[in-house]
């Protein structure tokens, strides 16, 4: 069981003389929530991991209840499993389910470059994009996380510029979904690098109306992005275990 809970969510001393402020609840349970979610990420926790609620108490100095809150919104998420009379369980990961969720992507967004394509005028959220991502190779961004952030929004926003309000949330449900390892393709430089590349020749290839090249490039982008994040993933999780 992760030990990081500790430093990042006891409550701090109070001047002498000073009544301690009281905790809201909801924001205790949001930090937990977040200290919880992060070690998940970072394969602190790891996957079949088990722990109770008296566990994750005790180690961040509160009640049950801001604990089961928190546990139950990760549940909503995918990233814990209950069982009944045996506590929790950060769930196993299941390549199979994620390699489904990035074909979904696929569809979705190949979809969407070919709507923007067809479209008479050039959607403004291109514009948006190409301020981020065609932009000189001294002014690319090289933090991982910044970038990871960006990629993210990149492909939200070509689904969301379609106009196309229920396949943008379909979406949104699904990049939500895979962000616990698609980060994980930005630990590397040179991914980084690939992605700036890529991303500003698919936006070119939009701008042109040429969306059978488009949807070609953006299929391999994905394909090859889903291959680096389970090659990394496989790594971390034996490093993690010392295998």
């Amino acid at each position: 069981m992760s030990e990081s809970l500790d430093s990042t969510t006891r409550s701090s001393g109070t001047p002498e003389g000073k009544k301690p402020l009281k905790r809201r609840p909801e924001n205790l349970a949001e930090r937990i929530y977040a200290q919880l979610k992060d070690d998940i990420f970072e394969f602190r926790l790891l996957p079949g991991d088990r722990f109770t609620e008296q566990d994750i108490a005790a180690q961040t100095d509160a009640s049950r209840t801001p604990v089961r809150e928190a546990l139950y919104r990760l549940q909503r998420e995918g990233y814990v499993d209950v069982h009944f009379r045996s506590g929790w369980q950060v769930r196993p990961f299941d390549f199979r389910y994620f390699e489904d969720l990035y074909d979904v992507r696929i569809i979705l967004e190949t979809a969407a470059v070919r709507r923007l394509c067809e479209r008479e005028s050039t959607a403004p959220q291109l514009e948006d994009l190409k301020r981020i991502w065609m932009v000189p190779a001294e002014e690319r961004l090289q933090d991982g996380p910044t970038v990871s952030g960006l990629d993210e929004r990149f492909h939200m926003m070509l689904v969301e510029a379609t106009g196309n309000k229920e396949m943008a949330a379909i979406h949104k449900s699904v990049t939500e979904k895979i962000r616990i390892i698609r980060r994980l393709d930005f630990t590397k430089p040179f991914r980084v690098e690939a992605t700036y590349n890529e991303h500003a020749k698919i936006l070119g290839l939009i701008i042109q109306r040429r969306a059978d090249q488009a949807q070609s490039l953006l299929k391999s982008h994905i394909e090859e992005s889903k291959a680096e994040v389970r090659k990394i993933t496989l790594h971390m999780l034996h490093t993690a275990r010392g295998e």
